[in-house]
């Protein structure tokens, strides 16, 4: 069974369920080759395509279980980097054909990516800007969320420039926004920066079908 999301935790890279693990440090990026895929044993990763003007286009993230590689998309700019550091597995292609365990938890997790994408999708068809950064921050709480005291804490800490990017505004915005959402009380910081969304003001006040379950 893959571990969840503990960097306190120590770990051993020799073995790991019959494989060794490959340690990438957050911000580092993961190599990408057509002959296998990676599985995330530990941390959380983005994934997002390169556009021509060089501006990150978010695709998504991946959770311990997640399945990603260059054969698995159509992308060409295709890139993944951590968001934390990141203990991955490496799989070769035959492993997923001969193991009906191995593809029925790829196939789970694809199709956990793709409703993550879609509704990334269906944020960026917003018109309000307040909509679009209020719908990311409530599929943030659901897919990188952790229940604290005080609420829902974001594992990963995203900078203003992070969630602009996604959104298609300006850091300013983002920045703005965010200012105003901590003072209606939707939402705080704790002590490195992570934001915690106090769970039933904010929801309370969002009312949307986009966020999937």
């Amino acid at each position: 069974m893959l571990l969840a999301y503990n960097p306190t935790q120590p770990l051993n890279l020799e073995d790991t369920e019959g494989g060794r693990l490959h340690f990438y440090e957050r911000g580092e990026a993961v190599p990408l080759v057509t002959e296998g895929v990676w599985q995330v044993y530990r941390g959380i990763a983005q994934l997002s395509q390169l556009s021509p003007h060089g501006e990150e286009i978010l695709l998504g993230w991946a959770q311990p279980g997640t399945f990603f590689g260059s054969c698995l998309t159509a992308i060409e700019s295709y890139q993944v980097k951590g968001l934390s550091d990141l203990y991955l597995k490496w799989h070769c292609l035959e492993d997923l054909t001969n193991s009906p365990e191995l593809s029925q938890m790829a196939f789970s997790q694809l199709a956990r990516r793709m409703r993550q994408t879609e509704a990334l999708l269906a944020i960026a068809g917003l018109k309000r800007v307040e909509d679009r950064l209020q719908q990311l921050l409530c599929l943030l709480q659901q897919e990188l969320g952790e229940t604290i005291e005080a609420g829902t804490r974001i594992q990963v800490r995203l900078t203003h420039q992070n969630l602009a990017g996604t959104i298609g505004t300006t850091r300013v915005t983002v920045t703005r926004l965010l200012g105003e959402f901590q003072r209606q009380g939707w939402l705080s910081f704790d002590s490195d920066r992570h934001i915690i969304i106090t769970s039933v003001k904010f929801n309370s006040h969002l009312k949307s079908d986009i966020i999937f379950n």
